[in-house]
């Protein structure tokens, strides 16, 4: 994707329970967040909540651990 703020590993992120998403610090103070939802479905791109930026997530969906059944 062009236009992202940077690239990243999911296994560099952060798993957040509040959030229930993957998150990474943004540059303004937020976090970019992406779901596991969002990862299954082949989504790669974590937005921040409080700014533009967005970051491109890099990952296996191999290795994605599984959807519970609540989260499908």
């Amino acid at each position: 994707m062009s236009g992202a703020y940077d690239e990243v590993d999911l296994e560099d992120m952060e798993w957040s329970d509040d959030a229930r998403a993957y998150t990474y610090q943004c540059p303004c103070g937020d976090f970019f967040q992406i779901t596991l939802e969002e990862l299954h479905a082949g989504e790669d791109v974590a937005h921040c909540p409080s700014c533009s930026l967005v970051l491109l997530v890099i990952y296996d969906p191999d290795d994605l651990p599984p959807l519970k059944e609540a989260e499908a």
